[in-house]
């Protein structure tokens, strides 16, 4: 890195409600492209900034990070708002700090934490529709806990993605996978943890419990679906607003 280029790491919050997810993309909204527009305004030439992970439209972030290199001898505090001070209130760097220059946001990354929250009560908050998929379901949550305990552990998560390409590796390891339900706000709460999640991922493993604790699948069907290796074989992937990456670890 040339000397007059400083490292910069940088921690992000947003409601990626009306946004077209992380990624720049031509005459679209999005989460990469708002912060490269201005960061790229405050120092003057075009900033490139790589973020830890995509998140899909739709989708939130408490602790989304992202890196880039910064030529302006700007404070990372003065940075920070500077930074806010230039975009909508829906995002907002919480933390921006000076690293060294072999940090990369995405590529030194070591395990990320998702949560998926589904409202199961009659009437739904104003203030919680933006970030809850809500549904009337009884759910058997015995059964979901059951099935949960087999998706621990470095599987071919290929049944739970995309599309993916014939030779990407979809191996990855979950490594905690915590169901909570809160019976006073009517939230049911999921939280996976793992060392890197391919596109739906997420969705699909909560879609797939959710079919299990309706009764749609047994829960002793997740070896089957792994051992499947194709998407229809699980769950239907839920919306992509109940959604929130909550925190990167390095």
């Amino acid at each position: 890195m040339p000397q007059d280029l400083r490292n910069i790491k940088i921690t992000i919050q947003y409601d990626g409600t009306d946004y077209h997810g992380w990624q720049i993309q031509n005459g679209l909204r999005t989460i990469q492209g708002e912060l490269t527009r201005v960061l790229s305004l405050i120092d003057g030439r075009e900033v490139i900034v790589h973020g830890s992970g995509r998140t899909d439209a739709g989708v939130h972030a408490l602790g989304q990070v992202a890196s880039f290199q910064f030529a302006h001898p700007h404070s990372t505090d003065k940075l920070l708002m500077a930074i806010n001070g230039n975009l909508l209130p829906d995002i907002r760097v919480i933390r921006a700090e000076e690293v060294t220059d072999d940090f990369h946001a995405r590529f030194s990354a070591k395990s990320k934490l998702y949560r998926y929250q589904i409202f199961t009560g009659r009437v739904l908050s104003p203030f919680l529709f933006r970030y809850v998929h809500q549904t009337s379901y009884l759910l058997n949550l015995n059964a979901m806990h059951e099935a949960a305990k087999q998706l621990l552990g470095e599987h071919d998560f290929r049944s739970f993605t995309v599309t993916p390409e014939k030779d990407m590796d979809t191996t990855r390891c979950l490594t905690s996978l915590h169901i909570g339900f809160d019976h006073k706000q009517e939230l049911l709460a999921f939280e996976l943890s793992a060392n890197g999640f391919l596109r739906y991922m997420v969705r699909t493993i909560v879609g797939t419990l959710v079919d299990i604790g309706r009764g749609h699948l047994p829960p002793n069907s997740i070896p089957e679906i792994f051992a499947a290796s194709s998407r229809v074989a699980a769950g239907t992937a839920l919306p992509a607003k109940g959604l929130t990456l909550v925190k990167v670890d390095y």
